[in-house]
């Protein structure tokens, strides 16, 4: 009776190696792509909320008689959350988390804020004597918003 071996040739294992390696070139891209997708679908999330907001918290002031927008969307010292209203008045309960980092939000002044999809920084800019909260410049801005 023959003694055979139980293991995989030199040209089994390329084979394999080369199979992989097809394969993670045609998967790496298609992850970058599906990562920055999620990013863009994420800000326009936000950009929703943070409109929605605006408008539901007008609403909330004409019932009052206070008929002008909240002047800021966050406050002066804001730095780890945003879009939580301007200290008097409340915009979003929770805000959004501030980041300097793909994905996330940053606050430039009262009423200019940035997000970032890769290496692309999108500038919004809130405008509180209509309160429209715009995307100004950046590649994205088609994507961020209606």
């Amino acid at each position: 009776m023959k003694n055979f071996k139980k293991a995989f040739t030199m040209i089994e294992l390329v084979f394999v190696i080369v199979v992989l390696g097809i394969l993670a070139a045609i998967a790496v891209p298609k992850f970058a792509a599906t990562r920055t997708d999620a990013e863009i679908t994420k800000g326009r999330a936000d950009v929703a909320t943070i409109r929605s907001a605006i408008v539901t918290e007008r609403q909330s002031q004409l019932i009052k008689g206070i008929s002008s927008f909240i002047p800021k969307l966050s406050p002066s010292s804001a730095s780890t959350t945003l879009f939580t209203g301007d200290g008097t008045r409340t915009l979003l309960m929770y805000g959004i988390k501030a980041g300097t980092t793909s994905g996330h939000w940053a606050i430039t002044s009262d009423t200019v804020y940035t997000f970032k999809v890769g290496t692309s920084t999108n500038t919004f800019t809130y405008t509180p004597a209509d309160g429209k909260f715009m995307c100004t410049a950046g590649t994205e801005c088609s994507s961020l918003q209606d």
